[in-house]
């Protein structure tokens, strides 16, 4: 039927092939949002994470445990979170990742749900499609009349198919 160098995968079958790295979508977001507390060098207390991921208090507590557990955090019970090197380096992987993905979204005209259908995308993508992303946004922002002319041919909110 279709000829591929790939061999084709569920969504499923993908996310399954990709948890062998060893970070799930929630410890990114735990590591994204500590490295956005964490900014000014101070440690980061349980609580006020919970309340930035707008998390339970023990769900906060077992990925504090899980994280430290493998190696991006030192945390001690009832105290607060401090990245370790590792963990300092990924949530600022992160970090960068998600703002270009909003910035990506926000440059084609989305705006009404821009940074949901980031925290969505964010997880599911290829370091090779962030790159892309990236060399797109640069020539957007490079040659503003390009981008203009791309809104003014496909305008944001209107659909194109």
């Amino acid at each position: 039927m279709f000829e591929r160098d790939e061999e084709f995968r569920t969504f499923r079958g993908y996310s399954l092939s990709d948890d062998e790295q060893g970070l799930t979508p929630s410890m990114e977001d735990y590591l994204e949002m500590l490295f956005r507390l964490a900014a000014d060098g101070k440690p980061v207390r349980l609580g006020d994470l919970s309340t930035a991921l707008n998390v339970q208090p023990p769900s906060a507590t077992k990925m504090a445990q899980r994280l430290h557990d493998q190696g991006y955090v030192v945390y001690e019970r009832y105290g607060t979170l401090e990245l370790t090197p590792e963990g300092y380096s990924i949530g600022k992987q992160l970090l960068a990742r998600h703002n270009l993905i909003e910035s990506f979204l926000r440059l084609l005209g989305v705006s009404e749900n821009a940074l949901r259908d980031t925290e969505r995308i964010e997880h599911i993508i290829s370091d090779e499609l962030v790159s892309r992303m990236a060399d797109l946004t640069e020539h957007a922002k490079a040659d503003p009349q390009w981008l203009a002319q791309f809104l003014s041919r496909f305008p944001p909110g209107t659909p194109t198919r």
